[in-house]
Formats: C-alpha cells, sequence, structure tokens
C-alpha cells in the first residue's frame, strides 16, 4: 500500500507537470463538478435504499457489538483534514499524519465558606502548590471565621497528536502544487519532468512484475478475513438485511449510475470499458484500498482503454484520495440504519444533514482499509446518533468495505474517460504546441491550411 501512494506523488507531479495551467484549471473544475455530481447521487441512492427496505427494523438487542470505536469531535476531525493538506514535514506525511488526541488534567477550584453559608469561588493553582499552602490557609481562614474547601476534578482537552498511517491529502495537494510549478517553468523544467517521468516508469514496471502473483496473495487475503469471522450466522437477521441493502445501493450507483453517466457523455458504450478494467476492480477487492490498486488502474486505462495519460496522470491520485463514492453511499446508509435499531425517527433536516456531512466526511476518508468506520463517527456526531453502535456493524465491514474500494475505483476510471473526452481539444492544442514549438498558430489550423493548399495546386494542375 505504501508503494502504492508513492507512485501517486509521483504520477501526480509527472501530470501536473505535463499540462499548463491554464488546461489544468479547465480540467480541475471539470474533475471537481464530476467528484461532486457522483457523491452526492451516491448518498442519496444510499438515503434511498435504506428507507425503502429498512433494514433495522426491530431493535439492536439480536445484534452482536465487536471491536471498539474511538469517538471524535466533528469540529477537530475537519480541523485534523484541514491541517493534514499543509504537512510540514513531506518524508514524515508518507508514514505519519496529524491526528488531534486527548489527556485529561486535574483542575483545583477553592470554595469559600462564610458565617452566613455564601460561598466564595476561586481558582488555585495545580494540585503540586495547593497541598504545601492547605494547612496554613485552613488555619488562617478558620480565624476569620470562614472555612476554605479545595475541589478537584478531571476535564479533557484536546492536544496535538500524531497516528500511523500515510498522509495521501497532504501529499496529493504538494504533487499539485509542485507540478504546477514544474508546468509553469516550460524548458527549464523539463528536467525534472524527465526525472519524474523516468522514476513513475521504473515503480511501474516493478508493479508489472508484482502483478503476476497478485491473484495469490488476494486470495489469501479474503480467505484470511473468512477465517476470522466468528460465527458465521452473523450475516442473518439485521446485519443481513443491511449487508444486502449496502450492496443493492453500491450495485445500483456502480452498474447503474456511473456507466450512465460515461453513455450520455461519451456516447460509448460502458461496458466494454469496465470489462477493460477488470483487473483493477478485482485487486480493489483483494487490497481494500484505492491508493494501493492505483498502479494497476493506471496500466488498465492507459494501456487497455488507451485514456490520455495526462488525464490519468492528474485525475486518478486526486481521485484516489477525495473521490469516494461508495464510502459516501455506505455512511450515509450506515447512518440511517443505526437510527433504525435505536427506533430514533429522523426528519428532514436531520436527513439533509447525515447528506451533507456524509459527503463531506467521505473526502476526508483516507484510501486505505476501513478508512470509512473513521469517519462514519463524524457522520453519526452530527445528528447525535450513539457512536458506540458502529461496533454492530464492525463485523461484515471488512467485506462491505471491499465492495465500497470496487465502487469508488471505478468512479475514478469513468471520471478518467469522461474528462479526457470533455478535455479533448485542450489536449490536442498542447499536444500541437509541444509537437511544433516553433510555429505560433495550432498544429491542427496549419495541417488544415496545409490540405488546402496542396488541394489548390493539385487543382491548378489539373487544370493546365
Amino acid at each position: 500500500m505504501k508503494s502504492g501512494m508513492k507512485n501517486e506523488v509521483l504520477v501526480q507531479h509527472e501530470g501536473m507537470a505535463s499540462l499548463d495551467n491554464k488546461a489544468t484549471g479547465r480540467m480541475g473544475m471539470r474533475a471537481a463538478v464530476y467528484y461532486m455530481v457522483t457523491t452526492v447521487i451516491a448518498v442519496f441512492i444510499g438515503i434511498l435504499m435504506v428507507t425503502i427496505i429498512h433494514p433495522g427494523k426491530g431493535s439492536k438487542e439480536g445484534l452482536h457489538r465487536e471491536g471498539r470505536i474511538e469517538t471524535i469531535p466533528t469540529a477537530d476531525a475537519f480541523m485534523d483534514l484541514v491541517r493534514n493538506m499543509f504537512p510540514p514535514n513531506l518524508v514524515e506525511a508518507c508514514f505519519k499524519q496529524f491526528k488531534t488526541q486527548y489527556s485529561t488534567r486535574v483542575v483545583t477550584r477553592t470554595i469559600v465558606r462564610t458565617e452566613n453559608g455564601s460561598e466564595l469561588g476561586a481558582s488555585m493553582p495545580p494540585p503540586s502548590s495547593v497541598e504545601n499552602e492547605t494547612s496554613f490557609l485552613e488555619n488562617v481562614t478558620r480565624a476569620l471565621g470562614t472555612l476554605q474547601e479545595v475541589l478537584s476534578f478531571e476535564e479533557t482537552v484536546p492536544v496535538p497528536g500524531s497516528a500511523n498511517g500515510i498522509n495521501a491529502l497532504g501529499l496529493v495537494v504538494f504533487s499539485v502544487a509542485f507540478g504546477l510549478v514544474i508546468g509553469g517553468m516550460k524548458h527549464k523544467g523539463r528536467v525534472l519532468r524527465d526525472f519524474f517521468d523516468s522514476l513513475n516508469e521504473a515503480i511501474m514496471r516493478l508493479v508489472g512484475i508484482i502483478i503476476w502473483y497478485a491473484p495469490v496473495g488476494i486470495l489469501f487475503l479474503i480467505a484470511g478475513k473468512i477465517l476470522e469471522m466468528e460465527d458465521m450466522a452473523v450475516l442473518g437477521g439485521q446485519l443481513g438485511m443491511y449487508t444486502l441493502t449496502v450492496i443493492v445501493g453500491l450495485f445500483l450507483h456502480a452498474g447503474g449510475v456511473l456507466p450512465l453517466i460515461y453513455f450520455l457523455i461519451t456516447h460509448r458504450n460502458p461496458f466494454p470499458f469496465i470489462g477493460g478494467l477488470l483487473q483493477a476492480l478485482i485487486t480493489a477487492m483483494g487490497t481494500s484500498s484505492s491508493s494501493a490498486t492505483l498502479p494497476i488502474t493506471f496500466r488498465c486505462l492507459e494501456e487497455c482503454l488507451g485514456v490520455d495519460r495526462r488525464i490519468t496522470r492528474f485525475v486518478l491520485p486526486v481521485g484516489a484520495t477525495v473521490n469516494m463514492d461508495g464510502t459516501a453511499l455506505y455512511e450515509a446508509l450506515a447512518a440511517i440504519f443505526i437510527a433504525q435499531v435505536n427506533n430514533y425517527e429522523l426528519n428532514l433536516g436531520q436527513i439533509t444533514t447525515i447528506s451533507i456531512t456524509a459527503t463531506a466526511a467521505s473526502v476526508g476518508a483516507a484510501g486505505i482499509p476501513q478508512a470509512g468506520l473513521v469517519t462514519m463517527v463524524i457522520v453519526l456526531t452530527s445528528v447525535g446518533l450513539p457512536t458506540e453502535d458502529i461496533t454492530l456493524i464492525i463485523a461484515v465491514d471488512w467485506f462491505l468495505d471491499r465492495l465500497r474500494t470496487m465502487t469508488n475505483v471505478l468512479g475514478d476510471s469513468i471520471g478518467a474517460a469522461v474528462i479526457e473526452h470533455l478535455s479533448q481539444q485542450e489536449l490536442d492544442l498542447q499536444e500541437a504546441e509541444l509537437t511544433l514549438p516553433s510555429l505560433g498558430k495550432p498544429y491542427k489550423s496549419l495541417m488544415a491550411q496545409e490540405k488546402g493548399v496542396s488541394r489548390g495546386r493539385g487543382g491548378n494542375e489539373s487544370a493546365m
């Protein structure tokens, strides 16, 4: 997975550097619109499915809890997301990310009681200094007809911390900025472009070797997860209906909405395109990580489907980090499922809050296994649902996470094809400028003029 993330950074440098700033801006806007539209549709499908099927009907007593979920305030979670966008150390960002942690501290307060029973409160320094002065103060206050009591209590405070894991968002943000700068340097930045191009080519050749034994690894990854299940009967009842609801929602989005978007924009049959992604989708199911699947996705799109590498190197690394259709669908659906098992009726405003929060939380979810469980806390907190009830769905999350990852990878890949189709004019123009840098006119217009001149000459010759 780490090698996949490093390759993501390299290709992001290469993709951004190979495009000029104007073309990059237009493609970035198209990508942002595509990501937002597909994510909102995914959330809507998730809410629709869980409302129609109603898998949480009954009570949660029949569900088995598994694992433990850490509760994180919504504000701290979003601020962690912003902090991770700008890592202070790029090397550290390859294996560590910022995360707010919580510690307890003892707060001491002195209560002075007067003879008439009134209280005078005053904050005191930490207990170490209070212990030395307590006896003296009590003697003084007794002499004055008052009694002083020292009360101490604990409070939880947020402190800066870190968590193990690749800071994918920070690396992508840096790569975008760095690639734009290299692209703006024109010929001066050619050395750096060639360096990243060669380095990426070397890594892709290593990936080609790994692909040969990847099916064996995928088989054992899935087999290991199946053996970890203590009781297969957990798939029955409410949890079975929940699993079925998620599967139906993901199938509708991946098998209906995404192909329809591809067909409406490109006017081509989407299913041969999806067939060319089969290897990437199987890898996504095995690794449960869109970042780890990224090298295979590059290979499928560029070599099997012929998508322009300038598009794939620009769109896919960003998409693997922020475009999480499957995760958004799952988080909205799971939040309403937890409300149902608690017999908690959600109004339209709360459902809207879940929709917005699930969309935002999916952007912040890392492209790693079971990242959706972490951001799920944000969605539940936004409408006051019990975060500890996430443990009710952990038993089947390992399986659903693989299906979510397949949906995420498919969404990124179709997005690359759609953006290539919409950006064909910019790509052709830039290719012409790179092919004929000494000429001021676009390549296509020059070729048209050449054809016109040759036709004119042919007509004159025939007339003569």
